[in-house]
């Protein structure tokens, strides 16, 4: 997957070869988008998601949201398709459900946010099963549901990298994006992950309300302690090996550079089911690791292993947006 990566920013020969494909990939999502029938809840639906291929952010986002919701005195719950688990039927997902059943992303959601979460491939049975688990719940957050329109949504925020935007601004498998960027200019919000320094966000089209997000996270915590945390200097004169099995590994190293750590990163594909070998480097005082990847990795932990907690920092004016369109609603 990594070396196909490096054609989506630019128009490669790669890329240009690849394109008849794209367009029958945008064919096959347009017919899928119009003949879709819609349901709705009896609450509000706020949909976090992205046009690209990979990491954006979307979690931490979705993790903003709930604590944000949760302030300001709703009750939000949480769906998802579960990625990498092997959910059909809706189930609900709890701190220390399995992996490999309901995916990494929702038991990172059930542990840090407090919400009830639920995933399932289909979406809209997933939220009604939550609805009907006689929760409070008064407002659902979809993560990563941009692409299912089954369920139908009162507000939707589209997630973007700063550093690579839209790429090449074509469609799979020629580029990164699993909708044309036309479909930007039907969502509420587009939140900007990092610095906007791709090109293609200057010229993204339509008029939704334009937001800056940021990841921060300077605390690390011990996978086989939970309680013992530690900040960088622990790790500073040490030998450090950092893996990363999430969409985009390099925004985890830069973070951890920006720390001041020095350190042999181990990219992995994304929602990669880690095993004990993967992290055994006999050079090696200590292995990092995100939150996400941690989730695997706690069954085999060992004292050397901690994950770094990051959080999502947008805009404040996205919390007033979305409670204005859901109070509509």
């Amino acid at each position: 997957m990594r070396s196909i990566e490096r054609h989506w920013q630019s128009i490669t020969p790669v890329s240009a070869l690849l394109y008849p494909l794209s367009l029958l990939y945008g064919a096959v999502a347009g017919f899928r988008r119009a003949t879709s029938t819609s349901a709705r809840l009896p609450v509000p639906v706020i949909v976090v998601g992205n046009l690209t291929v990979g990491g954006t952010g979307k979690t931490p986002l979705t993790l903003w949201l709930a604590e944000f919701l949760r302030a300001r005195g709703r009750t939000p719950g949480i769906v998802s398709r579960g990625y990498g688990g092997h959910t059909d039927t809706p189930r609900r997902v709890f701190p220390d459900s399995n992996p490999l059943a309901c995916g990494d992303e929702p038991i990172l959601l059930a542990r840090r946010s407090g919400c009830e979460v639920w995933v399932g491939a289909d979406r809209v049975a997933a939220a009604r099963a939550l609805l009907a688990a006689g929760s409070a719940c008064d407002v659902v957050l979809s993560d990563d549901g941009l692409q299912h329109y089954p369920l139908e949504r009162d507000v939707e925020i589209c997630l973007i990298d700063g550093e690579r935007g839209l790429g090449n601004g074509w469609l799979l498998p020629a580029g990164p994006l699993r909708e044309s960027p036309a479909r930007i200019a039907g969502v509420d919000a587009i939140v900007i992950n990092g610095s906007a320094r791709h090109p293609s966000i200057a010229h993204l089209p339509g008029g939704a309300a334009r937001f800056a997000m940021a990841l921060e996270g300077r605390e690390f915590r011990n996978l086989l302690n939970p309680g013992k945390t530690a900040g960088a200097e622990l790790f500073r004169g040490k030998r450090v090996h950092a893996v990363a099995g999430i969409g985009n590994p390099q925004r985890f190293f830069s973070h951890l550079q920006a720390l001041g750590l020095d350190f042999t990163a181990h990219p992995f594909p994304d929602h990669h089911p880690f095993a004990a070998t993967d992290l055994a480097y006999p050079d090696s005082d200590a292995v990092v690791m995100t939150e996400k990847d941690a989730v695997k990795c706690k069954p085999f932990a060992a004292e050397s292993h901690w994950e770094l907690a990051v959080d999502a920092v947008p805009d404040p004016g996205l919390g007033e947006l979305v409670l204005k369109k859901i109070t509509k609603r």
